[in-house]
């Protein structure tokens, strides 16, 4: 079977002269999908309606920023040079590492603000965090980038891929076909997800859904990113995602044990404690007249 080695327009319109391109329409349709979800649940366990909503305001802007900031750090060698390029963000460069640490320090500096328990956010979140993950890869996909090395066509075949999936990992510079490492780490984080969502039901300890999260996705990432071809090294052969989910891991499992050896009283994640602020408004109830 041949391949028509017709990779898929990385453009889906124009507004105009200004191309819109598909990976920024993917990465929004995965804010979206992310922020209903985490929208709902976070009412169901008794937040304002608008407080997902007030933190995406702030979040959402600097989580960009973080991310081209991450990766203009990783690549100084090539910026230090070309500082005028340091703010052509449309041209490609950001690190979903750096736009989750911006992400987490936001959410973090908002909580403390509205005086929410900032793990109880993170748990609620942990979820959303994942399907905005599975659903901005698939940008990735469409501009035939983080991919790993080289494959025959018939590997990829016997993945049970459907054909358009197999061409577009046809890269033509390289004259190969690769590892669909984008669709990996998808994949990835699509059983994470299922997991924290049964999680909810199974009524974890608060924080562990959020370092669950952490474990998860940095167990994967690592042996994924040693399979990618674009890494961002740090020196030499270290590459930065590798030590990012290191240190991830390491967080998480730390983060832990020491709750669960020093954190009295337990709280689960269905439980709102006395004594626990949020942000809802309850509204007076009426008096009855006697």
């Amino acid at each position: 079977m041949t391949a028509n080695l017709l990779a898929i327009n990385p453009v889906a319109f124009h507004l105009g002269p200004l191309p819109v391109n598909w990976y920024g329409i993917i990465i929004g349709v995965g804010i979206v999908v992310a922020y209903i979800l985490a929208q709902k649940e976070s009412v169901r366990r008794g937040l304002d309606e608008e407080f997902i909503a007030d933190l995406l305001i702030w979040a959402v802007p600097i989580s960009i920023l973080s991310a081209r900031v991450y990766y203009v750090a990783m690549k100084w060698d090539y910026y230090s040079v070309n500082p005028g390029r340091i703010i052509e963000i449309w041209n490609g460069g950001i690190a979903i590492h750096g736009a989750l640490i911006g992400a987490f320090i936001t959410a973090y500096i908002f909580t403390r603000k509205r005086k929410v328990s900032f793990l109880r956010l993170a748990d609620i979140a942990a979820p959303s965090i994942l399907i905005g993950q599975i659903v901005g890869r698939w940008g990735n996909f469409i501009n035939q980038e983080a991919y790993g090395g080289p494959v025959s066509r018939d590997f990829l075949e016997s993945l049970f891929l459907p054909n358009w999936l197999i061409e577009q990992m046809y890269i033509k510079e390289d004259g190969t076909y690769v590892h669909p490492t984008f669709l990996y780490e998808s994949l990835w984080n699509l059983v994470g997800f299922i997991i924290l969502l049964f999680a909810r039901k199974w009524n974890w300890r608060r924080g562990e859904m959020f370092f669950f999260y952490l474990i998860w996705y940095s167990f994967g990432r690592f042996f994924i990113e040693g399979m990618r071809t674009d890494s961002l090294y740090l020196v030499g052969d270290l590459r930065s995602a590798q030590v990012v989910s290191i240190i991830g891991i390491a967080v998480g499992v730390i983060a832990i044990i020491y709750r669960r050896m020093n954190v009295k009283p337990v709280v689960h994640y269905l439980d709102i404690e006395k004594g626990d602020t949020t942000s809802k408004k309850q509204k007076p109830q009426s008096k009855k007249k006697k």
